[in-house]
């Protein structure tokens, strides 16, 4: 431990103590998602359905919660489960205890992990530029209360993420990192499922540990679903009618412009969040989402496939496919710590020079703080009193650009990093970098 990874940690440490404090003192006004995965193990471990309407519901009550009203958030997070039943095989350990000290354990165990993964981040960008690294990953751990106050998996599955592609980029403790990544992939996949994916396609090595990390994920995967098959045969379209309900008008995934979060730091942050300001139809505003996901993700994975392994090579494609995922599925802000994934991509960049460098600190920072909580608690009060129904064309596009930026910023940073992978790719095709990956 050196003396500037000391200093590092230590100020890490620091910035993960705010979320921490300020989470422990408005705890009881936070309807915490950790309450529905937990009550839903729960509920498989006495032989219940999760997934039925209302079924986590009654065990919170019968433990001693109040019953919530319809028109709460944590009403509908009771009543409609919708983690798959692989999260759950993480969740039952925490079900040995009672909910009090198993909520503290979760939240100490969510915030420590985040910034153990954001220390071996800035080990990876230190090379490159310690102190911008560090100023972008303090104020990205330090801006992270919502995670910490709903307990939300991401943070955990995040930081998972994280520690796994610091193992096989650093090409050590790889069992650890197949471990990391098949956790968190069982907890939340559409948040790591595309970084696991870049390692498939990325070969060498980096191919080797995909595939061990789909394999253990299988093998766990498969008794997680035939226990919740076993106990409770229509999970599936249970699960699926839970997801429409979300997704419905006035649910709390619903993305369009009238939806019950529909902008601040829990607002939905996917690509139809702001196409549906123009197109409240959701047979027009998934579709338009998904071409131009798809569109990016496929140039993506021709140049991934084409080009060979490299440090630099392999960060930008990470910092493309880490803003990228914000956009193609559901996701909050708190999903967006995955852009970690982000900082050693801009620190390449900036130690690159030229004017290379300002644009990407300035896309990194605009990613980094549109999705974090203090900016978009500021966001809410600058525009609290906005209309979410604009009429004409230009209200609309003043609502994307003062009320729901956060998407119109995650696919510039995607379109940004993959700019620079594919020029990087291009640049280093008659000349291939060292493949540290394959040694």
């Amino acid at each position: 431990m050196t003396c500037a990874r000391l200093k590092a940690l230590l100020w890490l440490s620091l910035c993960g103590t705010i979320p921490a404090l300020w989470g422990f003192a408005l705890l009881r006004a936070s309807p915490s998602d950790f309450k529905s995965v937990f009550y839903g193990a729960r509920c498989l471990l006495q032989h219940g359905d999760p997934y039925k309407t209302g079924e986590p519901l009654r065990l919170y009550v019968a433990d001693g919660g109040v019953r919530p009203p319809p028109s709460d958030p944590l009403f509908q997070i009771m009543t409609r489960q919708v983690y798959l039943p692989t999260g759950f095989l993480v969740a039952v350990p925490f079900t040995l205890l009672p909910w009090g000290p198993s909520h503290l354990l979760w939240m100490i165990f969510s915030e420590a992990s985040l910034v153990f993964a954001a220390f071996l981040v800035w080990d990876l960008a230190s090379i490159y530029a310690p102190r911008i690294s560090l100023v972008l990953i303090c104020f990205l751990v330090a801006n992270s209360e919502v995670l910490f106050l709903s307990g939300n998996a991401a943070g955990i599955t995040v930081s998972l993420c994280a520690v796994a592609v610091w193992c096989f980029v650093k090409n050590r403790f790889v069992t650890a990192g197949v471990l990391c990544l098949v956790l968190s992939l069982l907890i939340k996949p559409h948040d790591s499922g595309v970084v696991w994916f870049y390692f498939l396609l990325a070969g060498g090595s980096y191919r080797k540990r995909a595939l061990q990390t789909l394999a253990l994920t299988f093998v766990l995967s498969v008794p997680a679903f035939l226990w919740v098959t076993y106990v409770a045969p229509h999970w599936m379209q249970e699960l699926h009618s839970n997801l429409a309900l979300y997704e419905a008008p006035g649910g709390l995934n619903d993305p369009r412009s009238d939806a019950f979060t529909s902008h601040g730091p829990a607002m939905v942050i996917d690509l139809q969040a702001a196409i549906s300001v123009f197109e409240r139809d959701s047979r027009i505003y998934n579709p338009v989402s998904y071409v131009v996901c798809g569109t990016l993700l496929l140039i993506w994975s021709v140049a991934t496939l084409r080009s060979q392994v490299s440090p630099a090579r392999t960060w930008l494609a990470l910092a493309t496919v880490a803003a990228l995922t914000m956009l193609m599925t559901y996701h909050r802000p708190y999903d967006a710590k995955l852009l970690l994934l982000t900082v050693p991509a801009c620190a390449i960049l900036w130690a690159e020079g030229g004017v290379i460098r300002w644009l990407a600190l300035l896309v990194n920072a605009l990613g980094i703080a549109f999705t974090s909580d203090i900016p978009l608690t500021l966001l809410i009060m600058a525009t609290g009193n906005q209309s979410l129904s604009p009429v004409s064309l230009p209200a609309k596009i003043l609502m994307v650009l003062l009320i729901r930026p956060v998407p119109l910023i995650l696919l510039l940073l995607s379109v940004f990093y993959l700019w620079a992978y594919v020029r990087h790719t291009r640049k280093c095709a008659e000349v291939p970098a060292p493949d540290v990956a394959l040694a």
